[in-house]
């Protein structure tokens, strides 16, 4: 028998949240109802009865506040309003009672960090020194010679100070020059956006999704960040070359871990106020010990969301370390895993770039899978119960300033931010207008129309996946232990009581055996692509196997 290792149990409150699958809409590429060519809140409507056939609890919107849309609504210029392009605060409250009518969560995101530099509070913070919001943001005189206060460098490229003739200072952002920080050291600034969170609170949203935690705090002596070291491999990396962001230790410039939690933990003291409210938070990076502080207690985030499967190359051994890690320092019901999200290239096409476009739908499929299989809760990002892979898009056609910035070495976030494929027809049933970005061919045959009539599809999959998770305890809530296999596969073995469901994930390009434990194990509940004969599971490319016990 196999041998187990890092065993856990699950512990969170029992309500929608535990085990729950959230479904996170990206709104300018969902459904556009107006043709304009932007998908909107009304569209996210029309569409709610497909969101609620695929048996999520919960729904997260990206940003639809109003904004001058530089960084595409995370740059906010009003928290209480709906940008006319998504619609008005009515269109918003009819699609949350129609959500609500169905049975499903919505989340928000809320954006703590920064705000956009055309916000009333940025307007009269830079008119001088001494307006009533004047220390609102973080403003630092030039150095003697007028070069910015220290090396930081932003996310986006270039340092992260932009001078300001008004006030004759430079002013700090993490992200674009018009994401101003926010200066969470004066009391009045957290006062003002819990504000904002109770006012959707009071709307009758069921949470939020907290961006970017680690930036809300930084060094008050800003030091200079440390450089990579000169023989860190990371240093030839594309992304390195495309940002001199990556050639720093951010160390002083965010994750002031001390000062966020104090946030927090007033963020939660309001939610609380409500019942049943949920935050989850964003942690850049792999973060397990980070999402661990901001979890821990009862008077934190319920759940963190960091990136530990956003990247490549993965493996059976990557994704152990990942989940081991989970149990030891988060807890298993204090993470929301996600395998792809509006930031990153689409999973398909990460963990499977030299693969076939079988192989890549097998692989659509075994990551659904593994989400619905793992502790804790799930995300699932728009078009991967479809299979998209990640579109190719030309210079000329980019939006995002992190590909325009960063080409051609980092192509930006556009390619997994193109329309969702509704039907196979010109303008793929998104719009009637010409989309914002331009909907690739090849996602046109991977379109709903097609794929709610196929038996083998990608979608038709996804459902029997929530479906199963829904349906079994084992999965949502129940005890964790990983198996010893070879690096290509991950194993896990998830226990409510006496009942048990065995996960088999080939994560490499070449097939794979595994024999099973000495248990007596049934036919595959679910399986991406793969075969079980004489207490053997026999698994083909980047496929899946789930198995229960026979008592």
């Amino acid at each position: 028998m196999a041998e187990r290792s890092a065993m856990q149990g699950q512990t969170q409150p029992s309500d929608w949240s535990e085990g729950g699958v959230i479904y996170q809409i990206y709104p300018r590429s969902f459904c556009d109802s107006n043709g304009d060519g932007v998908g909107d809140l009304n569209g996210i409507t029309e569409k709610l009865d497909y969101i609620a056939s695929l048996g999520v609890d919960a729904v997260w919107i990206s940003p639809f506040f109003k904004s001058p849309m530089k960084d595409f609504g995370y740059d906010v210029a009003d928290y209480c309003d709906v940008d006319p392009i998504f619609g008005t605060l009515a269109d918003f409250d009819r699609m949350l009672a129609a959500m609500h009518e169905r049975g499903l969560k919505l989340l928000i995101d809320l954006v703590p960090c920064h705000t956009s530099d055309e916000h009333p509070w940025f307007q009269e913070s830079r008119s001088d020194r001494s307006n009533p919001k004047a220390d609102w943001y973080v403003w630092r005189d030039a150095k003697p010679d007028g070069s910015p206060p220290n090396n930081w460098r932003a996310h986006f490229g270039g340092p992260s100070w932009t001078w300001d003739g008004r006030r004759a200072q430079y002013y700090l952002h993490h992200f674009l020059p018009g994401q101003p920080n926010l200066n969470y050291r004066n009391p009045a600034v957290t006062e003002a956006m819990l504000a904002q969170a109770e006012f959707w609170f009071q709307r009758g949203v069921d949470g939020l999704r907290i961006d970017a935690i680690a930036t809300l705090a930084y060094d008050p002596e800003l030091t200079d960040n440390p450089a990579r070291d000169l023989d860190d491999p990371f240093r030839q990396s594309a992304a390195a070359r495309a940002n001199p962001f990556h050639l720093q230790h951010h160390r002083h410039s965010f994750n002031q871990h001390d000062e966020v939690v104090a946030f927090l933990t007033r963020l939660r003291a309001l939610a609380d106020r409500y019942e049943g409210r949920f935050l989850l938070g964003e942690v850049g990076g792999d973060g397990m010990a980070v999402s661990a502080q901001y979890t821990a207690g009862e008077d934190r985030l319920q759940s963190c969301y960091n990136f530990s499967l956003l990247g490549a190359p993965i493996s059976g051994r990557v994704v152990k370390d990942i989940v081991t890690a989970v149990l030891a320092e988060v807890g298993a019901g204090k993470l929301t895993f996600a395998v792809g999200n509006h930031d990153v290239m689409r999973v398909t096409s990460r963990w499977a770039a030299e693969a076939s476009p079988a192989q890549q739908q097998t692989l659509a499929k075994t990551a659904l899978t593994l989400l619905m299989t793992l502790p804790g809760k799930a995300c699932v990002y728009q078009g991967e119960e479809l299979g998209l892979t990640q579109a190719d898009l030309p210079y000329e056609l980019l939006q995002d300033p992190e590909g325009i910035n960063g080409w051609p070495h980092a192509k930006g976030r556009d390619g997994c931010r193109t329309p969702m494929p509704w039907r196979d027809n010109a303008g793929g049933g998104f719009s009637v207008g010409e989309s914002w970005l331009p909907l690739p061919e090849e996602h046109l045959a991977a379109a709903v129309n097609r794929q709610e009539d196929a038996a083998d599809s990608v979608l038709r999959y996804t459902r029997q996946a929530l479906a199963l998770r829904k349906e079994r305890p084992e999965l949502r809530r129940g005890c964790t232990e990983l198996l010893n296999a070879p690096d290509e596969l991950f194993v896990i073995l998830r226990k409510e009581g006496d009942s048990q469901v065995l996960g088999i994930f080939n994560l490499s390009p070449q097939a794979q055996t595994f024999a099973l434990p000495g248990n007596r194990w049934s036919e595959p509940l679910l399986a991406s692509e793969a075969a079980v004969a004489n207490g053997v599971v026999t698994l083909p490319a980047f496929s899946c196997s789930l198995l229960e016990n026979v008592k």
